[in-house]
């Protein structure tokens, strides 16, 4: 009776670590910076665009030409993309 209860015991072992989570190993999720994703978006080719700062209000005295500029938009420089890239790691 004894050896009986023994192997029963074996084998809900057994099964028990056919269906263990932890023989996958789950490394963490990367977080992206809050900061670097309200203001870059990634475009196709790799490098990371974004909008000029001070277009949005007190316009009044701006020159028009300062202010077309102000529109246009920014793209990550060769230094930047690479740290673009580590705070943005799903972008």
């Amino acid at each position: 009776m004894l050896s009986f209860a023994l192997t029963g015991i074996g084998r809900l072992a057994s099964t028990a670590r056919l269906f263990s989570s932890a023989a996958v190993q789950q490394f963490p999720k990367l977080k992206s910076h809050s900061g670097a994703k309200k203001r870059w978006r990634a475009i196709a080719s790799g490098v990371f665009k974004r909008a000029h700062a001070g277009h949005k209000h007190l316009n009044v005295h701006k020159s028009p030409a300062r202010k077309n500029k102000l529109a246009q938009t920014a793209y990550s420089h060769g230094s930047q993309t690479p740290k673009l890239k580590k705070l943005l790691p799903y972008a």
